[in-house]
């Protein structure tokens, strides 16, 4: 899984052909930490399939970042494609059943 920052994020993911799954998570993010091995779980099984990365929020100087990315709350899981999001799940509906139908539409 590919650890993303701000310089990052437009090579690893908005310029990439290919469908790229984005786990927004927070250090402090309680349910971001509960949901990784989830989301581990998920690359293990699709990694072959769509690319997976991840973006810690809690990197300094990426709030105005992820507000132009419209992440407002954790956690948030995001499927970008020809660079441009077309599909996300946020916060309570954050599930491995939900992550995995998502990832499933876009293989």
């Amino acid at each position: 899984m590919i650890e993303l920052t701000v310089e990052s994020f437009e090579g690893e993911v908005l310029g990439q052909k290919a469908p790229v799954l984005v786990d927004w998570w927070g250090e402090s993010c309680e349910n971001c930490l509960a949901l990784m091995p989830d989301v581990e779980a998920l690359y293990n099984e699709y990694g072959d399939k769509i690319r997976f990365t991840k973006f810690n929020t809690s990197q300094k100087k990426v709030r105005r970042f992820c507000i132009q990315q419209k992440i407002l709350g954790l956690p948030v899981i995001s499927i970008y494609h020809h660079g441009e999001k077309v599909a996300e799940i946020t916060k309570d509906d954050c599930t491995k059943e939900a992550i995995e139908t998502m990832i499933q539409k876009y293989i």
